[in-house]
């Protein structure tokens, strides 16, 4: 059982080449659901095994005493092997669970003083404007009383020329329709789950940036303005003096200037990618298909060994 439930665990590790050649071989929307997805689930067969891992150290609780005689014949291995494996289980959740909690309220945080400080600004086709000379600009998604909007410093309007702007707000844009905090949102929560997951999380965000990139250059009608405009916008963040960083959005506000800015003006320069598979694409479904048929294949083993300490016959 406990060789099925340590695949899933050493898994994850595959997923950032795969999902790295994903992001560049495949058409950037396509691109950013697998990624994301084959994320989750190898998150949750991630959490699964280590819940499964866990019951050896559980049984032994005075609470849970009474069934621990449902463990005997499931062969674990040595009972050190399955305590120390268990131990280490216990930490590994432990471990995840003050991440997360202690990262989603940060986040929470940011994202609440996001809306303070837009709030009551008068806004335009869902854009607000904030008063502030360093350029900034990015995709603040809506709370539960308030809609999405497009949070952009004069600063940054100033460093742009209109078309620019448009090309600039159209991928603003394209990240609030598409709804790609929520991507994001989900490639953190698996983070937190394995650190080999944690390498996603910057691949997920070029590949929403990507996303957002085409769907701005197909609105406008431009690749290259569209790059220049990225292009331009970073280089307005990046000039900013020493010392001096801009208003900022929380992590799950995606902005134009977010991740690699070469690489995203170097694909909106060449032609658009048409690719809805690719090699890398089956290759992290088939990594899923693994973690899922290991997580399942240990949880029946476990299901048969406790029919049997329970005096019953195991199902077929």
């Amino acid at each position: 059982m406990i060789a099925l439930l340590l695949i899933p665990l050493l898994l994850p590790w595959a997923l950032p080449p795969l999902a790295r050649g994903t992001a560049e071989r495949v058409r950037p929307d396509i691109a950013l659901c697998a990624i994301t997805v084959a994320a989750a689930a190898l998150a949750l067969g991630v959490v699964a095994c280590l819940g499964t891992l866990l019951l050896p150290l559980a049984l032994r609780l005075p609470t849970l005493a009474g069934m621990a005689h449902l463990l005997q014949p499931l062969d674990a291995g040595p009972a050190l092997v399955a305590i120390g494996a268990s131990a280490l289980a216990a930490g590994a959740l432990a471990g995840t669970v003050i991440v997360g909690t202690r990262g989603a309220a940060a986040e929470v945080g940011r994202l609440r003083a996001a809306h303070r400080q837009v709030a009551g600004l008068p806004q335009d086709g869902g854009m607000c404007v904030l008063d502030d000379d360093r350029p900034d600009a990015f995709a603040l998604p809506g709370g539960l009383r308030t809609g999405g909007r497009i949070v952009v410093t004069a600063g940054m309007l100033r460093a742009l020329d209109p078309r620019e702007r448009e090309a600039l707000l159209g991928h603003e844009r394209a990240h609030l329709t598409a709804r790609h905090h929520l991507f994001l949102a989900v490639a953190r929560l698996a983070g937190w789950c394995h650190p080999a997951l944690a390498g996603v999380i910057a691949i997920v965000s070029f590949a929403a940036e990507r996303a957002a990139d085409e769907a701005a250059a197909l609105t406008c009608g431009d690749r290259r303005l569209t790059a220049r405009a990225v292009g331009r916008a970073a280089l307005a963040v990046s000039s900013r003096p020493p010392g001096r960083t801009g208003p900022g959005g929380p992590t799950l506000a995606a902005g134009v200037t977010t991740g690699p800015v070469p690489a995203r003006v170097r694909a909106l320069l060449t032609q658009a990618p048409a690719r809805r598979m690719a090699p890398t694409l089956m290759a992290m479904t088939l990594l899923c298909t693994a973690s899922g048929v290991s997580s399942l294949a240990g949880a029946v083993w476990l299901h048969r060994g406790v029919e049997i300490a329970q005096g019953e016959h195991p199902s077929d």
